[in-house]
């Protein structure tokens, strides 16, 4: 391993002052809701990687304590303790309450970091509530100092001597309630954070642990290894999935400075799934690296396929579009100096990755094609059939858009559209069923209320190609109806409603079909659902009547401590339970589902990308096993009324 001596106090920058945190934490984190709860704890995290990555850490233990704090502790160098020429403190106190100070900007320092903005840690200090950073330092002793919203509660001290010779630092933090909404770390998502984190650095070993369960049980451990790095990664994304080429790609490659690495594997699905990283941060909008990629990969699978005559009765070549359906892949770069795109790093911008990642894929992935023939073709084959596919779906696209809103005033023949033309004040409900649709039409407020009723259930979309799906008539009336076009014409400004309502009965069908207008918009109008326009309707599964009042239900639980509670004052209360929206009334299922004074609506959005698109290929693709190992896990669970 490299030497530990040489990380010391002439390697701490200091640039200026912590105050900006606390007064716009969003600014710096992103959000103050669970997301930025969690991205607190990243960027404690993401300090011990890159010391793995730089080769001086080899475990990384995590732990979720019963009091609600959290602690990440590593046997990396240790965060200097030495008084800082500068700052005249110790270089402990220094990183840890100096916003843009730490090891970071110093090249001796880190080779590769993730955190060139020098602000995580500080940002989770200043976040917390209480934090104590603990050091086992070079000279055999163990520091300590403990901070308050950011503030040292006294100076650095000596807690005791190094036992075994191992330096390291451990982080121990309470987020703050006076910031965040919520302040419980989701065991989940710290599990996945890790996981990333093992994965991208091979032979790394974080071990998660949760106190937090009942007493007497033992708490949840989870340990994380990954020989193979990020080529298990891949592997593990297409776990229930069926496989185009059984042996993934995989190349690891120093190109003028820039590590490369990469690994791609192709699947029967038609949804490509890539993700970038640069020292080991995740780029959700991808950037250089990503754009080096596609280039890379297109070119690539053109050169082969045209030297093996693979392409024969294709008026043009491959685009990109075509040769990435069904594509999984990872790309992690190491760059000594990132550029990126916002403090949360979405994208990056360093121009000179493009042409490194290009040239190391395009060439890496030549060799493998050569070696690799039969799963070369099979990837190509299902790059042609692409092709041939997005033709007949243009053609299909082509006439969809003819007929929509966009071109042509003709609305669906059942649509109820509603009087006003402002989309800010206007609703469009979903509604399964023409009976329910009836109702909803007769009891709505026509003002600023359409409705569209579905007849039966609408196609998954998630498991048939763009033309079978474009020729569907309820997709076609979908798409009509909310005015906004699709694929390449989509544009979110033309939407007719800035309400889009699923109003489907409280039972297993109509959970069904919940889940099948979801998929659809999912796959179709995602901008919809990232802007907040999709909202689920909450009918009421009970009615209790009490002399001649009556009251709404949701659930059984609250049906069930409202009868008891009214029983108990000697009131005789008598309780119906609905079979469906077809079953209400107009004035019932206005006054319980449709009038924004009463009625209860679930907004749709989407925390996690990733986990989303799994969730939906299990329950809505074209695999069985994955979706029986769901049923079969939670069957017991299951509330049906049958």
């Amino acid at each position: 391993m490299p030497k530990k001596s040489d990380y010391g106090a002439s390697n701490i920058q200091v640039l200026q002052g912590l105050e900006a945190v606390r007064k716009r934490p969003a600014m710096y984190i992103g959000s103050t809701d669970r997301i930025g709860l969690h991205h607190i704890f990243t960027e404690i995290l993401d300090n011990s990687v890159d010391e793995a990555i730089g080769g001086y850490c080899t475990r990384i233990w995590v732990t979720l304590h019963k009091d609600g704090s959290i602690s990440v502790k590593d046997n990396g160098r240790g965060i200097p303790v030495e008084k800082h020429s500068q700052t005249k403190v110790s270089t402990l106190e220094t990183v840890m309450t100096n916003l843009h100070a730490g090891g970071k900007f110093e090249q001796g320092a880190y080779k590769v970091s993730g955190g060139l903005h020098g602000v995580g840690m500080k940002c989770t200090n200043a976040l917390s509530e209480w934090m104590i950073t603990t050091v086992r330092w070079n000279d055999g002793y163990i520091y300590q100092q403990e901070y308050k919203r950011g503030i040292p509660q006294a100076p650095i001290k000596k807690v005791g001597k190094v036992e075994g010779g191992e330096t390291g630092t451990e982080h121990r933090f309470m987020p703050d309630d006076q910031i965040f909404t919520e302040t419980s770390f989701d065991f989940r998502e710290i599990i996945r954070k890790c996981r990333q984190h093992a994965y991208l650095t091979a032979g790394l070993r974080i071990s998660v642990m949760d106190e937090r369960v009942e007493e007497g049980k033992s708490p949840k451990i989870f340990n994380l290894y990954f020989e193979d790095g990020i080529k298990s990664y891949v592997l593990f994304m297409n776990i229930d999935e069926k496989l185009v080429n059984e042996t993934p790609f995989y190349v690891n490659k120093e190109h003028e400075g820039i590590v490369v690495e990469a690994a791609i594997q192709y699947t029967n699905s038609m949804d490509e799934n890539v993700k970038c990283y640069t020292n080991n941060i995740i780029n959700p909008e991808g950037g250089t690296h990503l754009a080096g990629f596609r280039t890379a990969l297109t070119s690539a699978i053109n050169t082969y396929a045209q030297k093996s005559e693979l392409l024969k009765g294709l008026t043009t070549s491959l685009n990109g579009d075509d040769v990435r359906e069904g594509l999984t892949a990872v790309v992690s770069v190491k760059v000594t100096d990132p550029q990126f795109e916002g403090q949360t790093k979405i994208k990056l911008n360093n121009p000179e990755v493009k042409n490194a990642v290009a040239k190391v894929i395009r060439d890496e992935l030549l060799v493998y094609f050569d070696e690799h023939p039969k799963e070369a073709k099979a990837i190509i084959d299902k790059a042609i059939l692409s092709y041939k596919a997005k033709a007949a779906a243009k053609a299909a696209r082509d006439a969809v858009i003819r007929k929509s809103a966009l071109e042509s005033t003709t609305l669906p023949g059942k649509l109820a559209d509603c009087i006003s033309n402002d989309p800010k004040e206007s609703e469009l409900y979903i509604v399964e069923g023409d009976s329910a649709g009836g109702s909803a039409k007769q009891g709505r407020d026509r003002h600023t209320q359409a409705v569209l009723p579905l007849r039966g259930k609408i196609i998954n979309t998630h498991k048939y190609r763009v033309d079978r799906v474009l020729g569907n008539n309820e997709f076609k009336d979908i798409t009509t109806a909310l005015g906004v076009g699709i694929g390449t014409t989509l544009d979110i400004s033309k939407l007719r409603y800035h309400k889009i309502i699923i109003m489907s009965d409280a039972d297993v069908d109509g959970l069904h079909i919940t889940t099948l207008v979801l998929t659809l918009l999912y796959r179709f109008f995602k901008p919809l659902i990232d802007d907040g326009y999709i909202y689920v309707a909450q009918p009421p599964l009970h009615k209790v009547e009490i002399g001649k009042k009556k009251y709404y239900f949701l659930n059984d639980i609250e049906k069930d401590a409202f009868v008891k509670k009214a029983k108990a004052a000697g009131k005789t209360p008598v309780s119906n339970r609905f079979k469906g929206l077809g079953e209400m009334n107009p004035d019932q299922l206005w006054e319980t589902t449709m009038n924004p004074e009463n009625r209860a609506l679930k907004q749709v959005h989407i925390e996690d990308a990733e986990e989303s698109e799994k969730v939906f290929e299990m329950l809505m693709g074209t695999e069985v096993p994955p979706r029986r190992r769901f049923i079969q896990k939670y069957a017991k669970r299951a509330n049906l009324d049958v």
